[in-house]
């Protein structure tokens, strides 16, 4: 009976690994208007898991936020933006320096994509030696595309030292990359870069600043709610008190 006590957690484990790994390696799904979310896959602790970014739809082409973190899907996502909107990526702004985030940014260079980082996130990618954009720009930024306006914010400290959002005011859409944590998330995922103590703060600030988001897009997992900022919360405030214990 022991034994089977200590098979039965790892058989579970093997099944639920089994059970994530991706049908298709990059999805694409509508969330409003001519806006769209983007999920390819990558590897965490031997398990697979989505990573979404989002793109925009402009007369003047596409503004891409994010690149994908599976390295294959580079090329296919800008195909079926082609195939499917018959627009061509025009800008690419990554949110912070971790590589599934920033994995693409030198392949959308080499493609004539202009590619864009803050400062603080290409220090931090040169040191780790991660992919590096082309442009830097100020944490915080108003951009003008296409008849669509948005903007960069940079709230603090939190899954990593530079990790910004983005805020689409007419459409109340908060892009939050991996500082926000979807609903569906259980933990607070990789945190070896991450300052929980600041975390809870900058989740705060952007909820003073942008108040009442229709659409909320984390990082990873499902990206449905509009209540991921309060989740975030919680995970961190239960991540703290168990520290503290």
């Amino acid at each position: 009976m022991k034994i089977l006590m200590m098979l039965f957690p790892s058989l579970l484990s093997l099944l639920s690994a089994a059970a994530q790994t991706p049908d298709k390696p990059l999805v694409i799904s509508h969330l409003t208007g001519e806006f769209y979310v983007y999920t390819t896959y990558g590897s965490y602790k031997g398990v697979p898991v989505p990573s979404n970014g989002m793109y925009l739809v402009t007369p003047k082409g596409v503004a891409l936020f994010d690149t994908p973190w599976d390295s294959t899907q580079f090329q296919p996502l800008l195909d079926s933006i082609k195939a499917r909107h018959n627009r061509i990526v025009t800008i690419c702004i990554s949110t912070h320096f971790h590589e599934d985030r920033t994995a693409g940014l030198e392949y959308y260079r080499s493609k004539g994509i202009k590619t864009c980082t803050t400062k603080r996130t290409d220090e931090l990618s040169k040191k780790r030696n991660e992919k590096r954009a082309e442009y830097l720009v100020p944490d915080d930024s108003v951009y003008a595309v296409g008849g669509h306006t948005f903007q960069t914010y940079y709230a603090g400290q939190g899954h990593s030292p530079d990790n910004i959002v983005v805020w689409f005011e007419q459409e109340k859409i908060l892009y939050g990359g991996c500082l926000v944590k979807s609903t569906e998330a259980t933990d607070l995922g990789n945190l070896s870069d991450a300052n929980t103590r600041e975390w809870i703060l900058t989740i705060k600030n952007i909820q003073n600043k942008f108040k009442k988001p229709a659409f909320i897009i984390p990082g990873h997992l499902d990206w449905h709610s509009n209540q991921s900022l309060n989740h975030t919360l919680q995970l961190i405030k239960d991540y703290e008190r168990k520290k503290s214990s």
